[in-house]
């Protein structure tokens, strides 16, 4: 019997290493990245009163973003960590919270809906064309794969309430079609929190000027 000749042995290897990335990316699941208290953030606000800190991390750099399965940086949406810390011994509560940011020229963006996040995926505009993958996929909710599902879902910002001694974290998504440079001079506001009584906390405030070192220190 023969040996394999070098040319095709080397042809062997190359498909190995190329079939590599898409068996890695196939195997890829999303996974919360651990929270660190809120203060520990460079953009946080602190109410000393109620003992409650409100804290933004965007993911707006490729290897931060390296946590998703979905580019959604490609589909013009900005991922952005918030972090409630409630550090007195009364329960807070955010079933009617509103988030707005505001980029440095006016602009006043809302948080994409789940079903919004959902839309953009399984329909991706031309600047956000996606190329099949090689592999077979389960589609859940139209064009959307059960693992991007399942991101989605599990990434999503939706605490009612922080109780006492306690944080509470997840991502709002900001459509920044046709935005430049969304977080320069932007500043983060949340509203509609409230206390055990039901009684509004003052806004929270959050300036985003330090959002390029966005991790903890």
């Amino acid at each position: 019997m023969s040996n394999a000749s070098p040319s095709r042995l080397r042809l062997l290897l190359l498909s190995g290493l190329v079939g590599l990335p898409l068996f890695c990316l196939a195997a890829k699941e999303f996974s919360m990245p651990k929270v660190q208290p809120a203060a520990s953030y460079p953009n946080h606000d602190y109410h000393s009163k109620e003992k409650v800190t409100v804290a933004l991390d965007p993911y707006d750099n490729a290897d931060k973003a390296n946590i998703f399965v979905v580019h959604y940086h490609d589909l013009d949406l900005l991922p952005v960590l918030l972090i409630v810390n409630n550090d007195g011994d009364q329960p807070v509560e955010l079933s009617r919270m509103k988030a707005e940011l505001v980029t440095g020229d006016g602009d006043k963006l809302t948080p994409a809906t789940e079903d919004d996040v959902y839309r953009r995926v399984s329909h991706p505009t031309s600047s956000g064309a996606r190329l099949p993958l090689p592999f077979p996929t389960k589609r859940v909710k139209g064009g959307v794969n059960n693992k991007q599902f399942t991101e989605i879902d599990t990434a999503q910002f939706k605490a009612k309430a922080v109780e006492p001694l306690s944080s509470q974290a997840g991502f709002l998504f900001f459509d920044v079609s046709d935005i430049k440079n969304p977080l320069r001079g932007a500043r983060f506001y949340l509203t509609g929190v409230r206390d055990s009584s039901g009684n509004d906390l003052m806004y929270f405030e959050v300036p985003l000027g330090n959002s390029g070192s966005a991790n903890p220190h």
